[in-house]
């Protein structure tokens, strides 16, 4: 194939890795020369809550891990700090680029920047390219038979199955090129700037190091070689927090350290409940970004707009007690604690506490979604709001509004023994498990010779589950009833 451009510019955001790359791969495969850059964008960073941002200092050491990667191949990384819609198209011009390659992205704040910065890169004769790369089906690649998008799982899913048992199928699940045949070179322009410092960005270090996180390809290739033995185990022990179950990949494909087509490749070749039941929640995760691409409303609004009509109870004092992890109910409590410490939730909490915060304590999903989007080191929007939408029944193919989590046989059931609570709730150690889900039933006596006094030394429930379940029959029942 004759090369298109002389030079080109690939602008790396959420994709920190040098395989599997879409837009790098097109980049080599179209250009002779090929100049990267990534910038930590003023308009994300200045807007964030707290100065000891987990995320950030993820993101820098994964971006020093790319930035050495690339020199490895020939290139280099610019690494700028402002404000990217502007820095990019400055960028280009000042190297002289015809094309600026960026993998697509799906949010639309993310959209309107790409768009802005496509028209400004227009006027001055540069291509702007944006080939998929962070799912494996998007657009319109999985439409109904009405030519429609999907707004229910499972045919979805069936549909996402099909494609690749289909003749062709595993195309999707091929990894970009390393290096396409023929292909340009990367290149360094001139001088690459020093990799800047949290203190440069304007943070501070977190814990995310005692944590054990560890950023970059590196991070995201142990994470993924230690969860490959226990694969097969996958569906029998994902629900249970005590448990190592889970995968644990989540924040390495939020900021793309990892490749969902090498993931997903896995398991559709692996087989077996355990990889079948993962690549359900990858799945999942396609669907969720295909939904925001094509419902934009979601991210302020409710799916189905009739739910926009409920009116969900202003308390302060609640939202606060529930993001603070002082409900009453351990496994809540334990799982915003774990949230509070180390910005990771597993996943069977985060339906648990969702389910709590908006049917419990009736306070709106926005609040609990803008709360996660704070603290989540994983936090991607798309999953975040059909996550919150699913478990306030708001959402596309979402939990029943009938169907209202108790906390305390959600313990009894994933805690047995309540070992991920006294992890995070040291002060209820000494309980036996009879009452570790419930404190509030242990006799006084008891609790005075366990020195552990409810409504003293931990909280007594915040709400009765019983009375706050008709409450939210009722709201919605209300709802019915005036559509």
């Amino acid at each position: 194939m004759s090369k298109v451009y002389d030079s080109a510019l690939v602008w790396f955001r959420r994709d920190l890795r040098d395989y599997d790359h879409g837009a790098l791969y097109q980049a080599l495969r179209q250009s002779r020369q090929v100049y990267c850059v990534f910038v930590f964008d003023r308009d994300i960073l200045d807007v964030l809550p707290s100065r000891q941002d987990r995320r950030v200092e993820f993101i820098l050491g994964s971006v020093g891990e790319l930035a050495a990667a690339l020199e490895a191949r020939g290139g280099g990384l610019q690494v700028l700090h402002g404000r990217a819609e502007a820095e990019i198209p400055r960028l280009a011009q000042a190297l002289g680029v015809q094309a600026v390659f960026a993998n697509r992205d799906y949010e639309p704040a993310a959209k309107a920047r790409d768009a802005r910065v496509a028209a400004d890169l227009g006027q001055a004769g540069v291509a702007f390219v944006s080939p998929k790369d962070q799912v494996v089906f998007d657009q319109d690649e999985l439409l109904t038979q009405a030519g429609r998008p999907y707004t229910v799982f499972t045919p979805y899913k069936n549909a996402w199955l099909k494609r690749l048992a289909g003749a062709g199928g595993e195309f999707y699940l091929r990894a970009y090129p390393d290096e396409p045949l023929g292909g340009g070179a990367l290149v360094v322009p001139g001088q690459t700037p020093l990799l800047p410092s949290l203190a440069d960005l304007g943070f501070e270090a977190t814990n995310l190091a005692s944590l054990g996180i560890q950023p970059g390809m590196t991070g995201a290739r142990a994470a993924w070689e230690d969860f490959q033995p226990r694969l097969e185990r996958y569906r029998a022990s994902r629900d249970f927090p005590a448990v190592k179950g889970v995968s644990y990949l989540s924040v390495h494909l939020r900021f793309g350290t990892l490749s969902i087509r090498e993931l997903a490749a896995h398991a559709w070749r692996a087989g077996g409940e355990g990889a079948e039941t993962w690549l359900s929640e990858l799945v999942w995760r396609d669907f969720y970004f295909m939904l925001l691409d094509h419902f934009p409303h979601v991210e302020s609004s409710s799916f189905k707009p009739e739910f926009d009509a409920l009116v969900w109870d202003e308390w302060p004092e609640g939202l606060a007690a529930w993001q603070q992890g002082r409900t009453g109910y351990p496994l809540v409590d334990a799982a915003m604690a774990q949230l509070n410490q180390t910005g990771y939730m597993h996943n069977r909490l985060r339906m648990v506490v969702a389910s709590f915060l908006t049917k419990d304590l009736g306070i709106s999903w926005q609040a609990g979604e803008r709360y996660f989007a704070e603290h989540l080191n994983d936090f991607d929007l798309a999953a975040n709001n059909g996550g919150w939408q699913w478990a306030a029944s708001t959402g596309c193919d979402a939990q029943p509004w009938f169907r209202i989590f108790n906390p305390v046989s959600q313990s009894e059931k994933f805690d047995p023994r309540g070992k991920f609570i006294r992890r995070y709730l040291p002060q209820l150690g000494a309980l036996p498990d009879k009452y570790i889900h419930a404190p509030w039933t242990m006799p006084p006596l008891l609790q005075e010779e366990l020195g552990v006094v409810i409504g003293q030394d931990y909280p007594l429930p915040i709400v009765d589950h019983a009375q706050a379940r008709e409450r939210t029959l009722a709201r919605f029942g209300r709802l019915r009833q005036d559509t």
